[in-house]
């Protein structure tokens, strides 16, 4: 799981990213599977999007080639669980629009799962703002944004398949999601990103760091890509202002009418006037330690509330649990552990009396029976302690479990 930003960054250091990279320009780092493999897999996308009633034509986007698929041609008309009017993605429907290559985009998950929610906890522990994901499921030869920028800093996380991601030049100066900036063409955008300053392959354990208002598009190059984009808003100097409106209605001169304008230029003399005296006041507010606590505060917490419910603790009937991913050895969780198979095409092999199975840590010998469960289960993309009991019987499927991780097989997923 990951705990921190030295974690996500691994093996680049934060200190270095701080200096070099953050708000400066973009960073690819390469990883293996097993980095991300407790993100995000398959399965945990299926297992979300069964959560039917959380899901809305908001909540969750179809994009083909560019273009939005309308609401209404993969939602239908339901009924919200407290009686409301809503539009509900369609499972059947859905599907038919991935059938054609649309992609899906699962908007603000980073609450959904510990998985989802370690990175931004990362983020925002790292005191780098408010981190909100997104999950970008697309497929091969189908691009569903045109060259584009972010209004916030983009931590591209790779879970699954493969992806291309063109870095150009241009970056817009600080964009603020705005209609000033939302609502320029693409024209514009294809001019402004200027030439092609490389590109990026994301595999699975992959990150990519690009800066705010840094203009890329991606495309799929695998069967199946999926990453999970982490958008991550700072506190900006606009928010001081806002803080700052706050505090001057408790100043009199901020409440005191404007010189009436008669269009003489007396009156025009007087406005200026009043407004550099209003001026010097902002500036005197700005230097107020009382103002400066409240904006030290601000950024300081400047993050989303994910989660910290502890029902029977609250009540004094048990002790407080530990945090999501910290429970201790050997403690049952409520749902079966995932592995995710990270050696793809591997298979057990005959030497001699003997069936191995190669992996990157080591090989492993294993019965005839065992080669037979180990042939089933790496040619999947994950399996489940329970899947491979069932699947094979005879076998002792935690201890092959236990024996195919330890030689980099396998590896826990989400």
């Amino acid at each position: 799981m990951i705990d921190s930003l030295a974690a996500l960054l691994a093996p680049v250091t934060p200190e270095r990213f701080l200096a070099e990279h953050l708000d400066r320009q973009p960073l690819h780092i390469r990883g293996t599977p097993a980095k991300f493999a407790e993100v995000l897999s398959w399965r945990q996308i299926n297992r979300l999007l069964d959560m039917t009633h959380i899901w809305t034509a908001t909540s969750l986007k179809l994009v083909l080639d560019g273009t939005a698929v309308p609401a209404e041609q993969f939602c239908t008309r339901a009924t919200s669980r407290d009686g409301a009017p809503v539009l509900q993605p369609d499972a059947k429907l859905v599907q038919g629009w991935i059938a054609k290559g649309a992609s899906v985009v699962m908007n603000d998950v980073d609450s959904l799962s510990p998985g989802l929610a370690s990175v931004s906890n990362a983020l925002e522990g790292a005191g780098l703002g408010k981190a909100q994901a997104n999950v970008y499921i697309s497929w091969q030869s189908h691009k569903a944004f045109h060259t584009h920028y972010d209004t916030h800093d983009v931590w591209a996380v790779q879970v699954e398949g493969e992806k291309v991601w063109n870095i150009w030049e241009g970056r817009a100066d600080y964009p603020i999601p705005h209609p000033a900036f939302r609502g320029q063409p693409q024209a514009h955008h294809d001019q402004a990103r200027g030439k092609l300053r490389g590109t990026v392959h994301m595999q699975p354990g992959d990150l990519l760091y690009l800066p705010r208002g840094w203009y890329h598009d991606a495309l799929a190059e695998a069967p199946a890509s999926v990453h999970v984009a982490y958008g991550v808003h700072a506190p900006l100097g606009m928010d001081l202002m806002n803080i700052l409106s706050e505090r001057i209605l408790y100043d009199p001169e901020f409440r005191k009418p404007l010189p009436r304008q008669d269009g003489s230029n007396p009156a025009k003399f007087a406005l200026t006037q009043r407004a550099g005296l209003l001026g010097q006041r902002l500036s005197e507010l700005c230097r107020d330690p009382k103002v400066m606590e409240v904006l030290a505060q601000f950024v300081g917490n400047y993050r989303y509330s994910r989660g910290g419910f502890d029902m029977l603790a609250a009540r004094g009937m048990a002790p407080a649990s530990a945090p999501a991913g910290t429970e201790a050895p050997g403690k049952a969780s409520a749902e079966a552990p995932v592995f995710r198979i990270l050696a793809a095409g591997a298979k057990p092999v005959r030497r001699g009396a003997e069936w191995v199975v190669k992996g990157p840590q080591g090989a492993v010998v294993v019965t005839p029976p065992e080669a037979e469960a180990a042939a089933w289960l790496l040619a999947r993309p994950d399996v489940t302690l329970p899947e491979l009991a069932a699947a094979a019987p005879s076998v002792d499927a935690s201890g092959l479990l236990a024996r195919l991780s330890t030689a980099g097989l396998l590896v826990p997923a989400a």
